[in-house]
């Protein structure tokens, strides 16, 4: 699971949304602060800004992987860094394996991290 999120945050970074959509289960949520999208068309669509730009506007790596005894359910948690490499936020992420052996988003959340 470690890889299939390192290979999900890759795709920011080669600025491949069509890749990224492939790791977003059909009924996942993003709760995007509060306001969750619901669904990997209305992420997708959201997300879409984010591959916009010519360069990644962040990037994010896991930090703490876990799987559920089952070995079909799993958490990433991880930074989120600035183009510069500054730490701005947490991310939280729950897999699910899916059809095929390949693990999907089934939700994402994320933090604002505070200065000290």
């Amino acid at each position: 699971m470690r890889l299939a999120e390192e290979n999900f945050a890759a795709t920011m970074a080669r600025r491949d949304a069509a890749a990224f959509a492939e790791f977003i289960s059909q009924d996942a949520v993003f709760i995007n602060g509060g306001n969750p999208l619901r669904g990997r068309a209305a992420i997708v669509e959201y997300w879409s800004k984010f591959f916009a730009p010519a360069t990644a506007p962040f990037a994010w790596r896991p930090e703490l992987v876990e799987v559920a005894s089952s070995g079909t359910l799993g958490y990433t948690e991880g930074p989120v860094l600035s183009p510069t490499g500054a730490v701005f936020a947490k991310f939280f992420t729950t897999w699910q394996l899916g059809p095929g052996g390949k693990w999907l988003v089934v939700f994402d959340n994320g933090y604002s991290v505070c200065k000290a």
